[in-house]
């Protein structure tokens, strides 16, 4: 993905074929080692394709996918006891993160006294 996104930088940045010097250049000044494999990969994947094409290709792809949530299904009888049980254990958690962050909160002195 950091190749990727140093591909598109360049890009943003002027150069059409982003050269592997280019894209080096990018990661080597946020601190990042460079894998040459990975990279030629990239630059391979897309020398003389247009960035602009492939972004609208892939949101075409992205619009055709679901994402919407599965129907809900109703819980057996016997289900509900252990839910009701993990809405105990999250309230007992936070009553006692309460309590903690009281203790915490006057320590013998004002922020500006």
């Amino acid at each position: 993905m950091r190749y990727l996104a140093s591909y598109l930088l360049a890009v943003l940045g002027g150069k059409d074929n982003p050269s592997s010097a280019d894209l080096e250049k990018i990661l080597n000044s946020v601190g990042i080692e460079v894998d040459n494999e990975k990279l030629n990969i990239v630059i391979n994947q897309l020398k003389g394709k247009n960035i602009e094409d492939l972004i609208a290709e892939g949101r075409e792809k992205l619009s055709s996918m679901p994402v919407g949530g599965g129907v809900a299904v109703a819980a057996a009888p016997g289900a509900a006891a252990p839910a009701a049980a993990k809405e105990e254990a999250k309230e007992e958690k936070k009553a006692a993160k309460e309590e903690s962050d009281q203790s915490d909160d006057d320590m013998g002195f004002g922020l500006f006294d």
